[in-house]
């Protein structure tokens, strides 16, 4: 290649693998006690916080608990728990969400600092590739061709540039300037990850407070763990832009939750923009992550290649070059020649062969024979070779799992999207101008969005509250307790039916009596449960009104007794448990926190917002 160029190419299949390749270890920031990198991690504490057992384990106990919470708090009629009307309770939400809002503005600018001091200018030599390169190339010194990567095949770090030097124990140096991970990256994106295990206390303040976390929010909590987790161990390159973008972000969010916990009331289109502001950051980050794994440029690689050079004695130069600066020096030498051709004169060839001049030279033809030598010299010159921007399977991985996390809400999105602009651009619309129809399409889609979202969050947690009541349930049975339980149903059952028919049957006194004495011996006997009561009760009034128990309603009646007779009188059933199911107020995405709209249910803010 004669020069830099950048193409779009399906990525290598051995960037696909499961679970990726744990080499190379993640590398802790410089010490340099900058803006950057303010004080020193130790290498050991930087990669033990990034070991996997930390989001799986987290972030599994997080969905469950949530989840229960939320089935718990429906059932109570989503009251506010106790602990949330107190005073150090408010307090604790300020300062939690003050505290995050700083944090997030810090980690914001720190990673504006970053791309400034890691990007080429835009008017640079190399254009669009030098933009690639700074994006994909993560470590080294700035410029093209200049980065430090990690070879998967040779198992070390290395550099296309041959001058580029590495660091201790063949490492990148830490002292390279011009990439973003040293510039900041590597710093800021640990601790970044870090918060996000400490941010689940949002959810912790809603559920305190007796109202649902929404879906969207356990989601993508439970995903930012792993995403940023896997990019800053892999240190795969789109990370930064889910740092940056991310921290943007939240530095407006926890400001909105700061003053909405103060009291204060916040314009609504603040919280609708927040909302859509957290959606399309998904939409976004799943493309820009996506299209590392497609993109390669090329960049100059220092090639090696080899030259021959001739080398001859300034004897041999003198017998086939003769010049002005040559003539004193035969001259010198006239001896030497004299004392040769008097040797070859007596016949003593060897001895004259090796005559030496004045500087100790053999010279004349012989010179020729002996010195004349030939000199091998590897030189370098660069040539442009295409380099892919990922460069192991970590690397890949990471991104992977941004796009399986954040696919899923793109599509969704997108489809609420596509529906309500075509619909809105219909010849039927009031309003058919594209400018119209975008801006109120994507108001739709925010809302149809979350409205799916949510939906799709409760059915979740209906199927995990009846799984986890049969589970209760069964562990709560015995060998003993279930046939009870099937009596007392059965006689449930049976007496129902016999209240159905009470009015229609003939008079049969002593079966009647005979039914009556038998359920107030069971009752006597310690079997005092309701379906037991019920059943005594109807056969009371079937003895008081004078009527007939039909013969296939007094056949299910004794088989029920019979059932009673066979387990133990004295144990109780239990009551049946009350579902685990109850209504509860539904929370969009960012409302959660806002004291002024509590007991607001969710369908009721989305029409007034429409």
């Amino acid at each position: 290649m004669s020069g830099p160029s950048f193409h779009v190419k399906v990525p290598s299949s051995s960037l696909f693998k499961f679970p990726p390749d744990s080499a190379p270890p993640a590398l802790p920031p410089p010490n340099e006690y900058s803006f950057g990198s303010p004080f020193p991690i130790p290498a050991k504490l930087y990669n033990q916080a990034l070991s996997e057992k930390w989001p799986i384990t987290i972030a599994s106990i997080y969905v469950v608990t949530v989840v229960s919470i939320n089935a718990y708090n429906r059932k109570q009629g989503n009251k506010p728990w106790a602990i949330s009307k107190t005073g150090w309770f408010k307090a604790f939400v300020v300062l939690h969400s003050s505290f995050l809002a700083v944090y997030s503005g810090v980690t914001f600018a720190a990673m504006v600092r970053a791309l400034s001091r890691s990007f080429p200018a835009i008017d640079n030599e190399y254009g669009l590739v030098g933009f690639t390169d700074a994006l994909c190339k993560i470590h080294g010194p700035r410029g093209l061709g200049d980065a430090v990567t990690y070879n998967s095949s040779a198992d070390l770090w290395e550099s296309k540039n041959r001058l580029i030097q590495l660091g201790s124990n063949n490492l990148p140096d830490s002292t390279d300037v011009g990439r973003i991970w040293n510039e900041g990256l590597a710093f800021w994106g640990w601790f970044f990850y870090l918060s996000k295990f400490y941010e689940v206390l949002d959810t912790a303040i809603i559920l305190a407070k007796g109202k649902r976390s929404s879906t969207l929010q356990t989601y993508h909590h439970a995903g930012a763990m792993f995403c940023m987790w896997a990019g800053i161990r892999f240190m795969s390159p789109p990370i930064w832009m889910f740092v940056l973008v991310n921290s943007g972000i939240h530095t407006m969010m926890y400001t909105y939750y700061t003053v909405s916990a103060l009291r204060y009331r916040v314009p609504q289109f603040i919280k609708r923009t927040l909302t859509t502001l957290q959606i399309l950051q998904f939409v976004v980050g799943v493309g820009f992550a996506a299209i590392h794994l497609f993109v390669s440029y090329s960049v100059p690689v220092s090639t090696p290649y080899t030259i021959f050079n001739t080398v001859k004695s300034a004897a041999s130069a003198l017998s086939s070059t003769i010049d002005s600066s040559i003539i004193p020096a035969a001259t010198a030498n006239v001896g030497a020649i004299i004392k040769k051709l008097a040797y070859r004169a007596a016949g003593q060839e060897g001895l004259a062969e090796n005559v030496r001049n004045t500087q100790g030279e053999i010279f004349g033809h012989e010179a020729e024979k002996v010195e004349e030598t030939v000199n091998r010299e590897i030189r370098y010159r660069n040539e442009y070779k295409e380099i892919p921007c990922i460069d192991t399977t970590g690397q890949s991985f990471a991104i992977w799992l941004n796009v399986v996390y954040l696919l899923p809400l793109t599509a969704l999105f997108i489809r609420f999207f596509v529906r309500s602009y075509f619909k809105r651009t219909s010849v039927s619309a009031k309003h058919p101008t594209h400018h119209h129809a975008i801006a109120k399409a994507g108001h739709d889609a925010v809302h149809g969005f979350n409205r799916e979202l949510e939906s799709l969050g409760e059915n979740l947690e209906n199927g995990v509250a009846n799984l986890a009541s049969k589970a209760t349930k069964n562990a709560k049975k015995s060998d003993f307790q279930t046939p009870v339980k099937n009596a007392a149903r059965t006689v449930k059952n049976a007496s129902n039916s016999a209240a159905q028919k009470l009015k229609e049957t003939p008079n049969t006194p002593s079966m009647v009596d005979e039914f009556d004495e038998k359920l107030r011996k069971t009752v006597k006997d310690g079997y005092d449960s309701p379906p037991a009561k019920r059943a005594q009760e109807i056969a009371a009034q079937y003895a008081k009104d004078g009527k007939k128990i039909p013969e296939s309603l007094a056949s299910k009646l004794q088989q029920a007794l019979k059932e009673q007779k066979e387990v133990d009188p004295k144990v109780k059933p239990e009551e049946e448990e009350d579902s685990l199911l109850g209504a509860g107020d539904e929370e969009d995405g960012l409302s959660t926190t806002d004291p002024k709209e509590e007991g607001v249910s969710y369908a009721e803010k989305v029409k007034d917002e429409s």
